[in-house]
């Protein structure tokens, strides 16, 4: 069953001489009960997107519905049943995690007592700190907060809008387990983030640049469809290694990837890395380390830029 369904999704902002083009013709369906998720980085439409999704912002032409109900003609009905965690802390800063969360309750008609249940897992957390002002929180714990706030509800759709950005690493882990379990109670997750490494986190997803939608697939299968050999390749500074490659006559792409630069060759040629190393040693290259390496969601998304 589908949980939301977008066609033809367009946007602009600005007046009409000067318009901006910040989502063009996009279309994506999400199942219910997975977890989609938006990749991308910043610009790329994705808020603009979830604004439209949540019933802020009014799209130039498309349709969406969510739960069959239209965002446009139902949208009273619609914000009663989603969530939405935006990418800024949007919360209360003067006010505590307790008073925080009694208000959001208090929005939808509710108490922290009724959802008790959904939340335990994160508040538990965050319990300890109750009396402690939102504004005084670290990120981590202003995004458990958030999530909480986002949830008191009981929401069948759960929008986040770059949920972890600028959260450390042991947070960001600890977030994207919470939102598995919050999936295994039924809820619909879509998140945005322009962070290739979480998007393998999520059941399907969209690879989205300059408001339009490059594919959409399994994380597993946007990789196993990489149609060229990659190789990581590490043989001193980047900048000149990526210089020499630039040359080098069977190369497809190459760009940098982390501490390697990663190396593109087209699959039906005959090829081995033994050729990479001997061309490096002829421009002068010593402690060469080269592999062959599967597709990562980066290196897909790439390929899609530059095709």
């Amino acid at each position: 069953m589908k949980s939301i369904i977008v066609k033809n999704l367009t946007k602009t902002y600005g007046k009409k001489n000067e318009k901006i083009l910040a989502v063009e013709d996009v279309s994506f369906d999400v199942d219910s009960g997975e977890i989609f998720g938006l990749i991308g980085p910043d610009g790329a439409g994705k808020t603009t997107i979830f604004r439209i999704l949540t019933t802020v912002l009014l799209p130039d032409s498309g349709a969406v519905s969510i739960e069959n109900l239209e965002v446009v003609k139902d949208y009273e009905e619609l914000r009663k049943i989603l969530g939405y965690m935006p990418g800024k802390f949007s919360l209360y800063q003067d006010l505590t995690i307790e008073e925080n969360l009694e208000f959001f309750a208090s929005v939808f008609n509710t108490t922290i007592t009724e959802n008790y249940d959904l939340i335990k897992d994160i508040y538990i957390q965050i319990e300890p700190f109750k009396n402690r002002r939102a504004g005084k929180l670290s990120g981590g714990m202003k995004q458990k907060l958030a999530l909480c706030c986002a949830l008191i509800h009981k929401p069948k759709v759960l929008f986040l809008d770059e949920p972890t950005t600028g959260v450390d690493p042991v947070s960001r882990k600890e977030f994207w387990e919470m939102l598995q379990r919050l999936k295994k109670q039924g809820i619909t997750i879509v998140v945005a983030t322009p962070y290739m490494d979480e998007a393998t986190l999520c059941d399907r997803i969209a690879l989205i640049q300059h408001g339009k939608i490059l594919t959409i697939d399994t994380p597993e299968n946007i990789s196993n469809s990489y149609p060229d050999h990659i190789f990581e390749v590490k043989a001193g500074r980047i900048s000149t290694v990526l210089k020499a490659l630039e040359n080098f006559e069977e190369k497809k792409n190459v760009y940098a990837y982390g501490e390697f630069v990663h190396l593109t060759i087209d699959k039906n040629r005959t090829f081995s890395k033994s050729h990479i190393i001997e061309y490096l040693e002829k421009e002068g290259f010593k402690n060469i380390e080269i592999n062959a390496v599967k597709a990562s969601i980066e290196d897909s998304f790439i390929r899609l830029l530059s095709n």
